[in-house]
């Protein structure tokens, strides 16, 4: 058994202050009206005692919960698997930290959990949310804009039901996918093939659009539909040398799909790149770094994007909703570049 330890009380701090109990509260909430000299007592009684704000109690003065949710419209597995969500987890929450603000991580394993979801942000708990992998049928978005909550969006959102102006940040996936084409074809490969992503995802639509910026009116048996997964690349892989036994380059639509391409070719006798140069796109580590051999990929910095997520939510979360027009330079999307970076895979 252990004695509780007693907290120190508002009444407290307001007696080793020397001032009401309504000044330390309005000190401690971040409101106006108290003298600096005042102030500066308060501070100091609140760190002698060890005073910690009832956030609840803050959160009425306020209006603030010093929270932001993360939304992920994954299964739990595939987000634990793939170390890009880590990449872009850290990047929110080295940007939350700063600014004294807690993540509130939810996941949606299937469409029951999207109520559950739209029923905690409506019920006031945090200030904003953070929403990325977003699929294009799915229903969280009109539910997020229904609760009435501050969102920003990672990766471009493709709304079909006319939602105006959606804040995000996205890497140039088009962009990224043409270089990366242009690569193989600049070595010499002529038999190019896609293994796309979900394509109810927008970034594999923009990198399948970018490939086929450079391939223009290529054999449409290149291209091989996945969903991100090493699984998706090999399923992916086989039907490619299957019907395309002359293929010779893989452009996948990221590393883990890149890294099933490649189990299969070995599987199979094909050399990479010698035989077959292979492609992947987002450089995360250490996929890109430990696969044989290490992997060309095209970079887009992840960490970054999670933390330009967090920044324009908190510098633009005032006074505006999900949907509204955002105001303001710090609240406009934001699109990154893209790097090809160059291993020993093509």
């Amino acid at each position: 058994m252990t004695e509780a330890v007693s907290r120190p009380t508002l009444e407290a701090v307001a007696a080793r202050a020397g001032v009401s109990r309504a000044t330390v509260s309005r000190v401690v909430n971040g409101g106006n009206g108290v003298r600096e000299p005042l102030a500066e007592r308060v501070r100091q009684a609140v760190e002698q005692l060890g005073y910690v704000p009832n956030q609840a109690a803050r959160s009425l003065v306020t209006k603030r919960h010093d929270a932001v949710a993360v939304v992920i419209a994954e299964p739990e597995a595939r987000v634990f698997a793939d170390p890009f969500f880590a990449w872009q987890l850290r990047g929110i929450s080295k940007e939350l930290t700063a600014h004294d603000n807690q993540l509130v991580l939810l996941l949606t394993e299937g469409r029951a959990d999207h109520a559950r979801v739209a029923r905690y942000l409506a019920g006031g708990h945090v200030d904003g949310a953070l929403v990325f992998s977003l699929h294009l049928d799915d229903p969280l978005p009109g539910l997020i804009r229904n609760a009435g909550v501050p969102t920003v969006f990672g990766g471009r959102p493709d709304w079909s039901d006319g939602t105006p102006g959606p804040v995000y940040v996205d890497s140039d996936n088009r962009g990224g996918a043409r270089e990366a084409v242009r690569h193989l074809v600049g070595l010499g490969r002529t038999r190019i093939a896609h293994i796309t992503g979900a394509l109810d995802q927008t970034s594999a639509v923009d990198r399948l659009d970018g490939y086929r910026d450079v391939m223009g009116d290529a054999d449409p048996r290149l291209v091989a539909e996945s969903d991100f997964t090493p699984g998706g690349g090999e399923r992916a892989m086989r039907e490619l040398l299957d019907r395309c036994p002359d293929v010779d380059a893989v452009f996948a639509a990221n590393d883990l799909t890149a890294l099933g391409a490649l189990r299969v070719l070995r599987e199979r006798g094909r050399r990479v790149p010698e035989d077959v140069a292979v492609i992947g796109f987002d450089d995360v580590l250490p996929v890109a770094e430990e696969t044989d051999p290490p992997l060309t990929t095209v970079r887009q910095d992840i960490q970054e994007m999670g933390r330009l997520m967090a920044r324009l939510l908190l510098r633009g979360q005032a006074g505006r909703t999900h949907g509204a027009a955002p105001t303001g330079a710090a609240a406009s999307s934001v699109v990154l570049p893209t790097t090809l970076i160059r291993r020993a895979s093509a």
